[in-house]
């Protein structure tokens, strides 16, 4: 992003669903196995973007560093993405200009049908400053928009509108490579694309969760998005203005995004709310050297990659997909050093239909001083043990961590828990808080 300017999570408050979503018909975060007239968002695997970002990484690494107008690194950035989308089925064009005397490349890709007369456009820019790997700024976005579009491929998803995605260069010299992108393209054209979304630093290792308040139907969708998760936006305005939407607004295009913090900081009501440390720059990384892979929040990633997708396809489809329901349990429990008993922590599931999706969404907050001693699992109203974390981690502490469960052998109403046990001695904790989302 170009501006001028921890792991725990706190528990989040718990949203009355079973009204909202009382005539909901698919959940948002199931994997579609059929396109249908009102096709459900995938689950967008966070292991995916991470694969993406550690790419990002070893480019930088290989090349000076960075990734960052006209080096090296940011041709390379440009070429694996455009290898991924090539092998995925989508029209892909190369688009060059000039800036700081030297070329600048911004990639675009297309996927085949949808309405040619209404186009949904994402995007990201894909350099970095020339101080370091860039992998928050902006590897997480566009990272994050790879994976969606390959997930398009994937579904082999007929959306009723035409998709495009974008990846831009020379963002961090003042959106050179966006403002190049629109300001050539006819007024015809223009008029065609029914909205712009942008993804400019969303793994925030710091994170907070900020939408555009930009168009109100794209508003609105992320938002929805985010009710069904049980947590609380913010208008996004630290970089209002300095990324890659900004030429598409002047241009009179419909905008609308997804930001999780640069260097401002982190008030004690946002940390109270979202997590973290107060106090502190959403991303202290923010373009630095230490802007490498290490530098992101696996959790915020992992929520704005599906709402990356969850917008793409309910944008895309012009055809509301209302998020599943969800169910937290906030209340602390406390978790004995070994060799004591296995603890659980129970959610009362009602009124969702049917069986579980196949890929609910388990979403675990547990504080401990090492995590490596953990065994999670999921324990289904059946009894069946669904083994979520098994000591890996080694000497990292706390557990926050979004996990992806085939249960879709199981009736969804019930009581559902999260059971955990400490398989080493010398290390104590709690759960703090957990959710399953349908």
């Amino acid at each position: 992003m170009s501006l001028s300017v921890s792991r725990r999570l706190a528990a989040v408050t718990a949203i009355a669903v079973a009204g909202l979503f009382a005539s909901t018909a698919p959940a948002a975060l199931a994997a579609p196995t059929a396109v249908a007239a009102a096709p459900t968002p995938p689950d967008i695997p966070v292991a995916n973007v991470k694969a993406h970002l550690a790419q990002f990484q070893s480019i930088a690494t290989a090349n000076g560093g960075n990734r960052a107008h006209g080096r090296a690194g940011y041709k390379a950035s440009v070429d694996y993405v455009k290898a991924k989308l090539d092998a995925a089925g989508f029209t892909t064009t190369l688009q060059t200009f000039t800036s700081s005397g030297a070329t600048g490349y911004n990639l675009i890709a297309d996927w085949p049908g949808g309405d040619p007369d209404s186009v949904l456009m994402s995007g990201s820019h894909l350099d970095s400053v020339t101080a370091g790997p860039g992998v928050n700024d902006n590897g997480s976005g566009s990272a994050a928009v790879l994976e969606t579009a390959l997930a398009v491929s994937r579904a082999r998803l007929q959306p009723t509108k035409h998709l495009r995605f974008g990846w831009w260069g020379a963002e961090e010299l003042g959106m050179v490579g966006s403002k190049y992108y629109v300001n050539n393209l006819p007024s015809a054209e223009k008029a065609k694309i029914s909205g712009y979304l942008n993804f400019d630093m969303i793994g925030s290792p710091n994170p907070g969760y900020f939408v555009y308040d930009d168009d109100p139907t794209i508003e609105q969708t992320f938002k929805n998005y985010y009710a069904g998760l049980g947590i609380p936006t913010e208008i996004e305005t630290e970089g209002d203005g300095r990324s890659d939407h900004a030429p598409f607004k002047s241009a009179g295009i419909p905008v609308g995004g997804l930001f999780s913090g640069a260097d401002y900081t982190k008030t004690a009501a946002q940390a109270q709310k979202w997590g973290g440390t107060s106090g502190q720059a959403f991303d202290r990384c923010y373009h630095a050297s230490c802007d490498t892979s290490s530098n992101i929040d696996d959790t915020a990633l992992d929520r704005n990659a599906d709402a990356i997708a969850y917008a793409v396809w309910n944008l895309g489809a012009a055809t509301p997909v209302p998020p599943g329901p969800s169910f937290e349990n906030t209340t602390d429990v406390n978790i004995p050093d070994s060799p004591g008993a296995a603890v659980t922590s129970p959610i009362t599931v009602s009124g969702v239909t049917g069986n579980a999706p196949a890929t609910t969404k388990v979403d675990v907050n547990i504080v401990h001083t090492y995590r490596g001693d953990l065994v999670v699992d999921l324990v289904a109203p059946d009894g069946t043990v669904y083994n979520l974390h098994n000591r890996s981690g080694g000497s990292a502490d706390n557990l926050v961590q979004t996990y992806t469960v085939n249960a879709s052998g199981e009736v969804a109403d019930g009581v559902w828990k999260l059971q955990v046990k400490d398989a080493a001695a010398q290390d104590t904790g709690y759960i703090n808080s957990w959710k399953i989302t349908f």
